[in-house]
């Protein structure tokens, strides 16, 4: 592998060669395809646009997400910065890396994007961006070339497979009882899990080490918290989803104003589940690794999916953000916010007869159907 590393050595060189003026463009262009970008993009999505496209950049995204640390941990190959001194580390990263995670993820998500637009100018800027987040990993000193190429295969390769069964897949969940589809959501999020935990075990089991030139980088790559933040965080998400639409799901249509408000109160739901549990799990079990405090890492991520896919929808609907997508819970929902309104203005007391009233009975005659209002509604 050194005469690899050594030849992709050059690559690196050559685009810092170009000059320092282009880390801060390089930069911005490599956040477009960090998870935190990209975690922040899907709940705008789901939250202001369409709940289904962003369940599907969720989908996508986090699925990346897993095999990408399952993969790291199975080639356990350097970053170009940790192998030569000649590289500039302009950005630093505690994983492996092979393959890259924002090649990878870029093409998945920013290609899958592409895909619901289903434009030739949609493909075209997609295809440019993730060009752009490529670069930048070879001028920022963080990835070798091949770990970039094969970063964008295997993300095209789990996009296709994604586009390919997502429909037959929907309309199987779609018929099972509520209670399978938490099942299936659960075991979705351990086989994600499981991908990674089984080259961690061999690592450890076969005693292996890092080469000396790189040690002290890798010392925190060997690690499950990326796995289990990907898995609890499907998780979460994929049992949310089946949670809300079993009960009329909801819509994102509406006013400008409303779908801030929304994505800044959801967002705002995700800080405090992802600090509060943090501060919290973090004083309950302090070591990192360990077997509880993955357990409470993947709770935490858990519920802050589930925060996203049904606890702020759940939320917006409550205050008139949003409505139901379900036609019959949306009517039912305008029923019961006419009834509150009616009842604080007291125009609900007047239409019904007053307590003390007598009701009137009414005679039926032979074939005529009795007409209540009260029952009949």
């Amino acid at each position: 592998m050194e005469t690899v590393w050594n030849m992709g050595i050059s690559w690196n060189l050559f685009f810092q060669n170009l000059g320092t003026g282009l880390r801060t463009p390089m930069e911005a262009f490599s956040f477009l395809g960090t998870e935190q970008f990209l975690l922040l993009l899907m709940p705008a999505l789901y939250w202001c646009v369409e709940a289904g496209i962003g369940l599907r950049v969720g989908v996508i995204l986090l699925l990346n997400a897993g095999v990408n640390d399952g993969l790291k941990l199975a080639f356990h190959g350097p970053r170009p910065y940790w192998y030569s001194p000649e590289v500039m580390a302009y950005a630093r990263e505690t994983s492996f890396g092979l393959p890259s995670g924002h090649a990878q993820m870029a093409f998945a998500v920013w290609g899958m994007l592409a895909a619901i637009v289903n434009r030739g100018w949609g493909w075209a800027i997609a295809l440019l961006v993730v060009l752009l987040i490529g670069i930048s990993r070879l001028y920022l000193g963080v990835h070798f070339l091949h770990d970039v190429v094969v970063g964008w295969l295997i993300g095209a390769g789990l996009l296709w497979l994604v586009l390919r069964t997502w429909q037959p897949v929907a309309t199987r969940l779609k018929s099972l009882s509520g209670g399978q589809q938490f099942l299936a959501s659960f075991l979705a999020s351990l086989g994600l899990f499981l991908f990674s935990l089984i080259p961690f075990l061999w690592l450890n089991v076969t005693g292996w080490q890092p080469l000396p030139a790189w040690v002290e980088h890798a010392r925190d790559a060997m690690s499950l918290n990326a796995s289990l933040t990907a898995a609890g965080t499907l998780f979460g998400l994929l049992a949310g989803m089946a949670w809300l639409n079993r009960r009329g799901g909801f819509d994102t249509s509406g006013a400008l104003w409303q779908r801030i408000l929304r994505y800044l109160l959801g967002l705002a739901g995700i800080l405090v589940l992802y600090l509060g549990l943090k501060v919290v799990f973090g004083w309950i079990a302090p070591h990192m690794e360990a077997a509880l405090p993955y357990l409470l890492r993947y709770v935490r991520y858990a519920l802050v999916g589930a925060w996203v896919s049904a606890g702020a929808p759940w939320m917006f609907v409550n205050l008139n953000l949003a409505k139901p997508a379900s036609p019959f819970r949306r009517d039912l929902h305008d029923l019961q916010s006419l009834a509150r309104l009616k009842f604080r203005s007291g125009n609900f007391h007047r239409a019904r007869s007053s307590p003390g009233s007598p009701r009137r009975r009414r005679t039926l005659q032979p074939g005529r159907r009795r007409t209540d209002p009260d029952r009949d509604g």
